[in-house]
């Protein structure tokens, strides 16, 4: 009976109070299981869209580049660091590529070669060696790094780079900073297929590897610099700097025309210039007498724009005078100012580059072309920034050309749009770069049958002659003039 009364006195619990209890279970549950499907499609939102902003920052096409990243970069830091910032980009392995074929109109034969297309980076870009497939990758055909120097030096004091936006244009004064031969050619050695480690004593320095760009139909040319505190008419750097990187190459260039190193413009006055180019051309060639491979860099002169007509003949004397020079790159920065240069910045010491210099560089390209035989190829460089830009050097003699101003300003797409504009202009004329080229060189270049002899230039003899018929013209008429004073005072005394 107690445990009777016992149970009835144990409370139970009420339908509503159970009702409760589950629908409070229940509502628990159901958010838990609604946030976490929210927190998967959030992620898999995430992933989906990183994964397309990822494809579409690595084509060098995109918009992005150009009207986005490339302008706050540029007018967020200062013109020096943000170059450097792009060329860490681009040597990172996570820099935008253009993944487009070049269009068969585009292509060229230079010194035997086939490339894609006639277009090119200049160097100052990648002063060190830094960002090489990077830039590749962007469809540069060649791209030229430097200039190098034997030993490292800072260059000028900073700042020493300025914008000119009003007139898309540049002014440096970097003056060749460089981390020397040895950090550069250890760069260009890590680039090297690893199958077998590097030795000194190696057959092949580059590890049979075509070219030394370690692309198809693409070229690699290093451009050797002076250091400043080498004597002014001293050849040995440039001689240093082709047996350093002669292996590693497939051009050099030899730069005697930065203005902001001083005296080194001197050399290209005629007397140095011979000196200097048989002496690179003779290491050149003693390089390749010892490599098994008989691998043998071209060898280019880079000459500035500022130069008048006579001291262009004298450069194009000491190019015919040295058989091995393979081509001229016309041309480096101008320290000229233009009278229709708007912004402010004209008047900072240093090198122009970009549309402004575009004329000077044109002049001296077409007055070079003439005092050269076809087989010596001119480079232009200088304002290129459009397919129009391009196709006017290729009128005016040239056979390929490099980019460098317009780089920096348009971004990594400007290497695709400067070759589809190019190929639009050479399939609306019916015509190809190669035939383009092949008309103007054979209508320009200083011609066989015109050609000089070994002792003396075909133009000096024209200049000589004319100077010795005025000459004697003078004297005939010094000798008529005295006969007639003569006469008249014989008539006098009469």
């Amino acid at each position: 009976m107690l445990r009777s009364a016992s149970v009835h006195t144990l409370p139970r619990p009420s339908l509503s109070s159970r009702f409760v209890a589950r629908r409070a279970a229940s509502t628990t549950s159901q958010p838990s299981a609604r946030s976490s499907t929210r927190t998967a499609a959030y992620a898999s939102l995430f992933v989906v869209s990183t994964g397309i902003f990822a494809v579409y920052y690595l084509d060098a096409r995109a918009s992005f580049h150009k009207y986005v990243l490339t302008p706050v970069i540029r007018y967020t830091l200062d013109p020096e660091a943000s170059h450097r910032l792009a060329v860490r980009a681009l040597g990172s392995g996570l820099a935008p590529r253009d993944p487009v074929a070049d269009d068969e109109v585009l292509e060229i034969e230079l010194w035997g070669e086939k490339l894609s297309s006639p277009l090119g980076l200049a160097a100052g870009f990648d002063k060190n060696g830094e960002a090489i497939d990077g830039l590749f990758n962007l469809g540069f055909a060649w791209v030229e790094i430097g200039s190098v120097t034997p030993k490292p030096q800072p260059g000028n004091p900073k700042p020493r780079v300025f914008h000119l936006p009003a007139d898309s244009a540049l002014i440096n004064r970097y003056g060749f900073p460089s981390d020397g031969h040895a950090a550069v050619l250890s760069r260009l050695r890590a680039r090297l297929p690893s199958v077998f480690a590097y030795a000194p004593e190696a057959e092949d320095p580059l590890h049979g590897a075509e070219h030394a760009s370690l692309y198809p139909g693409k070229l690699l040319a290093v451009n050797l610099g002076k250091n400043k505190s080498s004597p002014p008419d001293s050849i040995t750097d440039f001689v240093t700097g082709v047996r350093t990187f002669g292996p590693y190459a497939d051009a050099l260039v030899v730069n005697v025309s930065s203005p902001n190193t001083p005296g080194l413009r001197g050399m290209q006055s005629r007397t140095l210039l011979e000196e200097l180019l048989a002496g690179v051309t003779a290491a050149r060639d003693e390089l390749t007498a010892s490599s098994p491979q008989n691998h043998r860099p071209k060898l280019l002169l880079k000459i500035a724009p500022d130069l008048d007509e006579n001291e262009v003949a004298d450069i194009a004397a000491a190019v015919r005078a040295t058989p091995g020079v393979d081509g001229v790159i016309v041309s480096n920065t101008t320290v000229r100012r233009p009278p229709g240069i708007l912004d402010a910045n004209k008047a900072e010491q240093g090198g122009l580059s970009g549309p402004p210099l575009k004329p000077y560089a044109l002049t001296t390209l077409r007055t070079l072309r003439a005092l050269l035989p076809a087989q010596i190829p001119l480079i232009g460089c200088g304002g290129i920034a459009s397919g129009a830009d391009a196709l006017e050097y290729a009128r005016a003699g040239a056979a390929a050309v490099q980019l460098y101003t317009a780089f920096g300003y348009g971004g990594v797409g400007v290497p695709r749009q400067v070759k589809d504009e190019l190929a639009a202009l050479l399939r609306a004329e019916g015509t190809t770069w190669a035939r383009v080229v092949s008309e103007s060189v054979e209508r320009q270049s200083l011609q066989e049958a015109k050609a000089p002899a070994e002792e003396q230039g075909g133009q000096e003899v024209s200049v000589r002659l004319l100077v010795q018929e005025a000459e004697e013209l003078k004297r005939l008429l010094d000798g008529l003039g005295e006969r007639m004073e003569r006469t008249a005072e014989e008539g006098v005394r009469l």
